[in-house]
């Protein structure tokens, strides 16, 4: 294979990796090679197109410098090329496709590979159309065509059909390449999670080394396949007969654990690769990436780490324990992946306590290869694992993650610890929007959007799998408490209140049946206080009272024992989420035996109990899907942002006119103006207007022109306009290059609407309590676009003052906002900073009185296609 760069490598559906390129002139042999191995028939049914029709034609497109949008791309394995994807433009948006594969990697999945490759390629060269004219004859392609989830139309003459692709990546085809993505990466995975065979190279008879830990953890767990170690000094550890090198295996392990120092890891995977291992857990720290990556990469090896505790698997088929930790993990349920070997060893340990366990967990390490998204793709469907932990230092593809999240979340809890993620908020934010989004704000949006549960550590992470071990999920967020010590109710009220829950008045029928029950003292009332008299049966009664009240969710159970008893006994499980408290308990949190969780402090219940109402509201959600929104105008927008680039290639803040056209272009209601360089042209726009007329300084350096005194308002008359201009030039000078006049807009509420784009995460959307108090309120939320309409209605309700604003305007009209600077914000990629503040509303109508937006160059970035992860890419 020619040496290139920009190299990437991806798996198909067995798990094997290919590597892609674009070819050049220099694979023409190759190209030709591939075409000529092809028997006899399959020659023109798998190499198909109207133009080129035949392979020289083809070669010569290749070569010849007179096509330079002539795109082809193909797919290598063990450096011979196995496929070839290419497209030929027809006009300016519209482009030939061809395809061409090797007789014996035919449903492989290799074609439709390529496919996607090509399909990235062509979004970034600015075609939006693929047309194939395929043999009728030719099944299997139109086939591949028909699932690759692009919306399509074919029409059939004369022994061909003509197949036309659109290649806006909707719902159906994200949907689809991810659907292929986890075939291939669960068919990968198989080898470091269900390996028939492990070998462990590095395995040392000191008691002391990590090479004998694993060694004996996988030995003590009765590891179910094939045991072999590698020890140039040493016959036998632990009783294990040991090789000199991995060569010298009877056979190729599935999976070898890597205990060797530093210098010799590279090598190491050299020998494995040669000898056909298919994947690597490294243990050792402070490997260098390029040559391990290089080598694991070239022999199509998966890998865990480098620098990690390891990983484990408790399927009772596998029974795989290849870490050194001191214990280890129970049984269970939870899919566990940290980057963090402490954090890992914290959670496994705690939830052993719980009686819970681990389905598999897995030690990420430096994350070279193996990252927490391909365990979301495992553990999707992997029906023995019941809920996903995650702890994340970084994320390689936060958008690729919050789509797989999305998926796993639907179908079972993903619970993550939060941690830096972004350096986004770093940098200097040279607007109100870009102050707001720090990378805990980014993150937050991410799991918020994704279904993921955030908690602030290992206690409060394993507090929430204990109460989603048994505990039904709440339909809703009224709480009624219930307790026999008044005090604890109390808190327990109070820690609800705080955590956003709501204390259920409770209906007159269930108050009276309370007091039935209840001596005189008690208190029939939420928090509901049965003094320290009643027996169990009589709190169980109770309980089942409250469970009944269709203004009651859940119910937080808060007990201690007495002289005269201890009332836990009445507490059972309801077709309604019960969690208990008792303060007198070991341990922070436990499972009783009927599966409820119980905790030591009333706040901890409750901060739990709004977790899974949480989680429940978001799984009410409506799947995500763009509206469809009228009037927006693309080519314009375009136009405008290379209007700047053409006079400042490194982009900057558009001036006031082009920001005007380019909100236009995209519906946003926005007050227009003129942008002036003289007095005498401020006048003239000023009686054009028919009125009072603000006026607003474009100075270099100058952008937040309230407080830079910028801004001259209610301007009439002559005199008037002519004055304010010239204070302005007086007060700017040399940095004045125009200002710009704008009718004065009706007063009324006051919001921000932004965005800011992070390298990484793409664009965040921002919004809340604007004006020139907007910095000091802080009142904002967020969210990651694309917008959908939940989304938005996320935003619309997420900042404080949300409720207040709301009752006294129209949601609509800023909902609709939301949805059009989104689709702002993902359609025009070199959007870096937007604000519209104030938007001010009016009765049912929101008005962007001022607005700004600062553009940058933005290389296409394509989160969804299939490719394995490099952490050398900074995309």
């Amino acid at each position: 294979m020619t040496a290139s760069v920009n190299v990437d490598r991806a798996l198909l559906a067995d798990g094997s990796v290919v590597a892609l390129r674009e070819l050049g002139p220099a694979d023409a042999d190759a190209l030709s090679a591939l075409h000529r191995d092809l028997p006899v028939d399959d020659r023109y049914l798998r190499f198909f197109s109207s133009a080129p029709r035949h392979l020289d034609e083809f070669v010569a497109r290749l070569t010849s410098p007179e096509e330079p949008r002539h795109v082809v791309i193909g797919a290598f394995a063990s450096d011979v090329l196995v496929g070839a994807a290419s497209y030929v433009p027809l006009d300016d948006d519209t482009a030939e496709v061809a395809l061409v594969v090797a007789h014996d990697r035919q449903s492989h999945g290799v074609g439709t590979l390529l496919l996607e490759h090509l399909v990235s390629a062509a979004r970034r060269r600015g075609v939006r159309r693929f047309r194939a004219d395929v043999l009728t004859a030719n099944s299997k392609m139109l086939r591949v065509f028909a699932d690759l989830g692009l919306v399509s139309t074919s029409e059939a003459d004369s022994g061909e059909v003509r197949v036309d692709l659109g290649l806006d990546l909707g719902e159906r085809y994200l949907e689809a390449v991810a659907d292929r993505e986890q075939a291939a990466d669960v068919a990968s995975l198989r080898a470091v999670l269900k390996p028939k065979s492990v070998v462990v190279v590095g395995a040392s008879r000191k008691s002391s080394s990590v090479g004998n830990a694993v060694l004996a953890n996988l030995l003590g767990g009765d590891y179910a396949g094939a045991l072999y170690a590698v020890n140039p000094h040493a016959r036998h550890v632990l009783g294990v007969p040991c090789h000199p090198t991995v060569t010298d295996l009877p056979e190729a392990p599935d999976l070898a654990v890597v205990c060797v120092p530093a210098e010799a890891v590279a090598q190491v995977a050299e020998d494995c690769g040669r000898r056909g291992v298919k994947a690597l857990v490294v243990i050792t720290s402070g490997v260098e990436p390029d040559r391990l990556l290089e080598v694991v990469r070239r022999h199509g090896m998966r890998m865990v780490g480098p620098n990690c505790v390891g990983v484990s698997s408790t399927d009772p088929d596998v029974r795989l324990d290849a870490t050194f930790t001191r214990d280890r993990t129970g049984q269970g349920g939870i899919g566990l992946v940290t980057q963090s070997g402490g954090v890992a060893i914290a959670v496994a340990e705690r939830l052993r306590r719980l009686g819970l366990g681990t389905s598999q967990l897995v030690s990420t390490g430096d994350k070279f290869d193996v990252s927490g998204n391909d365990l979301l793709l495992w553990w999707e469907r992997d029906e023995r694992t019941r809920a996903v932990a995650l702890y994340l230092e970084s994320f390689g593809n936060p958008r690729k993650f919050s789509r797989l999240a999305r998926r796993v979340a639907r179908r079972k809890p993903v619970l993550a610890i939060r941690a830096a993620s972004s350096e986004a908020g770093q940098r200097a934010a040279a607007s109100h929007t870009a102050s707001t989004a720090t990378p805990a704000v980014t993150r937050d949006a991410l799991f918020r959007q994704a279904g993921v549960i955030a908690v602030d550590g290992v206690e409060e992470m394993v507090d929430v799998l204990a109460a989603l071990h048994g505990t039904p999920l709440p339909t809703g967020r009224s709480v009624a408490v219930l307790g026999n010590a008044g005090g604890l109710g109390v808190l327990a009220a109070d820690a609800c209140a705080h955590h956003g829950l709501v204390v259920a008045d409770l209906g007159q029928g269930t108050v009276e049946a309370l007091e039935a029950l209840l001596p005189g003292t008690a208190s029939a009332h939420n928090p509901v206080d049965t003094t320290a008299v009643v027996d169990e049966a009589t709190f169980g009664r109770c309980l089942d009272l409250l469970v009944a009240d269709p203004a009651v969710d859940a119910v937080i159970a808060v007990t201690v024992p007495t002289a005269l008893g201890d009332p836990a006994g009445g507490i059972h499980p309801t077709a309604k989420p019960v969690l208990a408290v008792s303060p007198d308990q070991d341990g922070a949190v436990s499972l009783r035996d009927d599966a409820i969780a119980c905790y030591t402090e009333p706040a901890r219940a409750a901060a739990v109990l709004a977790a899974l109402a949480e989680r429940a509201t978001w799984l009410r959600r409506p799947a995500p899907q763009s509206d469809e929104l009228s009037g927006i105008d693309l080519p314009t927008a375009r136009a405008v942002v290379a209007e700047h680039f053409a006079a400042e290639p490194g982009g900057g803040w558009l001036d006031p006119d082009q920001v005007v056209r380019l909100l236009g272009a995209f519906g946003l209601p926005v007050l227009g103006g003129v942008l002036v360089r003289d007095a005498e042209a401020a006048v003239v726009a000023q009686r054009s207007f028919g009125g009072p007329v603000a006026l607003k300084a474009v100075a270099r350096g100058l952008l937040h022109k309230s407080k830079g005194g910028g801004v001259l308002l209610d301007l009439a008359g002559e005199d008037a306009v002519t004055y304010a201009f010239e204070s302005l030039r007086d007060r700017f000078g040399e940095q004045l290059h125009g200002v710009f006049v704008q009718p004065m807009a009706e007063r009324g509420r006051e919001l921000i609407v932004g965005v800011v784009t992070d390298p990484q995460f793409g664009p965040l959307v921002v919004t809340g309590l604007g004006g020139v108090d907007t910095d000091l309120l802080d009142d904002r939320a967020a969210a990651l676009a694309p917008l959908s309409r939940a989304d938005a209605d996320d935003l619309l309700r997420g900042f404080r003052a949300a409720p207040k604003v709301f009752r006294e305007h129209d949601e609509a009209a800023v909902r609709d906002v939301l949805l059009r600077v989104g689709r702002l914000a993902e359609l025009v990629p070199e959007l870096a900073e937007l604000d519209l503040n104030p938007l001010v509303l009016t009765g049912p109508r929101a008005l962007a009185v001022d607005a700004r937006v600062r553009v940058a160059p933005a290389e296409p970035v394509d989160p969804f296609l299939r490719r394995l992860r490099d952490p050398r890419r900074t995309s």
